[in-house]
């Protein structure tokens, strides 16, 4: 059945809103506005473009994100073909005309003999680009439990089959120290040793912006993009640095389109999921939510346990099931600071010749890292203050505003104020009864005191050591 020209005129400017919410202004002014629906007879929809060039780069970039919109609108049956105008010589090289930028001017190449590598130091000719990759960071030793589990089997996944798996890209997210960059590492270690014959690069968002405003400066932005686009895996660490950053995002949605649109695997790590990422272009966000976005969370007890007998396994000390558990329980931190904090424990008891105890680890690790600790209270600061002070609790609560009483209410609502995340009212209304103006008042008469009077900060040194020690 033939509908009519207003009819699929009408359907072709649904396309272009789809089509202009996929890909830049740039892009869309040049390419895709300038085609004109001519007919369609059910099956087939006929467009008029400038001239061949059109056909290529349309057919060889954005195919696999027009074929769903056009079946959609049209019909799953729906095929594509062009009508180009006689007079224009019949060529595929792609013009270069409208937007002169650099960036959005480039084609891609297959010849790539002249292509610069922006990682090679000017000076030292290097064949082989280098992937940048620590060979330390392997899934052999990468500890794996529930909370980065989904992370781990979906790199290893991207890693056996690059480029072919539904997460394309493969987003990791967390925060800072669970093990992402390990993770996308080891993805490409991974597909070096499996896929020997691709090119895996690994690089941090910092850096490729640092090599995108070099490449401006010295006009060679054609051939920076270029170089990313020859990338089989591309490993970008810290995505969210790229928010802001304008020209970069441009550059970096060429790069990403050309990439994914060839097959190719891109892997991406953040500190946000990409609905929480600001100030970065809604195209880009959209890609990054197409694969899997898999989160990296505080490793759990399990976890810890297994992280610490690692690393003691590869320190190539003893450290006894007490400590360890000890350790596991009380440390309330990330990967890379429990590594850490153990590293520094087998490190002192070296130097003092000191074997590992409880004891020993509660010392020297206080300096390292903040052990777990129950809860302190407005309840608790006052009944230590109380005790230290040697002052009935019921004369502390009573109306009586002597001298010591006043002062000892003082140094409990400063206290409150120091460890405890009660808002002021809460604290004067535990403490006797104040308002938030009473606080303030005495954490500001505390403060002077102990900027003025060495024996009375050591009495509140002395009372704070004994607050925390509950």
């Amino acid at each position: 059945m033939v509908i009519n020209t207003q009819t699929y005129s009408d359907i072709w400017q649904n396309c272009l809103s789809r089509i202009k919410e996929q890909t830049s202004e740039e892009e869309f002014v040049k390419w895709f506005k300038p085609i004109v629906p001519l007919d369609f007879d059910g099956t087939t929809l006929r467009l008029r473009v400038p001239n061949e060039s059109y056909v290529y780069h349309i057919e060889k970039n954005y195919i696999p994100f027009l074929k769903p919109i056009i079946h959609q609108l049209f019909g799953l049956k729906t095929r594509l073909r062009y009508a180009v105008p006689k007079s224009e010589p019949k060529t595929m090289t792609i013009t270069q005309e409208g937007d002169n930028s650099a960036i959005n001017k480039f084609i891609t190449q297959t010849d790539t003999a002249n292509i610069k590598n922006p990682f090679i130091i000017p000076g030292i000719k290097k064949i082989v680009i280098d992937p940048q990759l620590n060979p330390n960071y392997t899934f052999d030793n990468f500890i794996e439990g529930e909370c980065n589990r989904l992370a781990r089997s979906a790199g290893l996944a991207v890693a056996v089959n690059p480029g072919k798996t539904p997460f394309n890209p493969l987003y990791i997210y967390g925060d800072s120290g669970l093990g992402k960059t390990h993770i996308v590492q080891a993805v490409g270690m991974e597909v070096r040793q499996r896929h020997p014959e691709l090119q895996v690069l690994y690089v941090s968002m910092n850096k490729f912006q640092s090599q995108f405003q070099n490449a401006a400066i010295k006009g060679e932005l054609n051939d920076f993009i270029h170089f990313y686009q020859m990338i089989d895996v591309l490993i970008i660490d810290d995505i969210q640095e790229l928010a802001g950053k304008e020209k970069t995002q441009n550059a970096f949605f060429n790069i990403f389109n050309h990439l994914q649109l060839s097959g190719k695997q891109l892997v991406l790590t953040s500190d946000k999921p990409p609905v929480e990422l600001k100030d970065i272009e809604q195209r880009l966000l959209t890609r990054f939510k197409w694969g899997l976005s898999a989160q990296l969370q505080q490793p759990d007890q399990e976890t810890k346990l297994k992280i610490i007998r690692n690393k003691v396994a590869r320190l190539g000390t003893e450290v006894s099931d007490e400590v360890i558990d000890f350790l596991a329980n009380n440390i309330n931190a990330n990967v890379r600071e429990i590594e850490g904090a153990l590293s520094s424990l087998v490190a002192n008891a070296s130097f003092l010749n000191k074997k590992i105890t409880v004891s020993l680890a509660k010392e020297i690790l206080k300096v390292y890292v903040q052990f777990n600790q129950k809860e302190i209270t407005i309840d608790h600061i006052r009944r230590v203050v109380c005790e230290y002070l040697n002052l009935d609790e019921e004369k502390f609560r009573s109306p009586k505003r002597t001298r010591e009483i006043a002062q000892a209410r003082q140094i409990a609502m400063y206290l409150s104020k120091q460890h405890t995340k009660a808002p002021l009212t809460a604290i004067g209304a535990a403490i006797g009864g104040k308002n938030h103006a009473t606080v303030l008042h005495a954490c500001k008469a505390i403060s002077n005191l102990l900027e003025t009077d060495k024996a009375f900060r050591a009495q509140i040194e002395e009372i704070e050591k004994r607050v925390m020690a509950r």
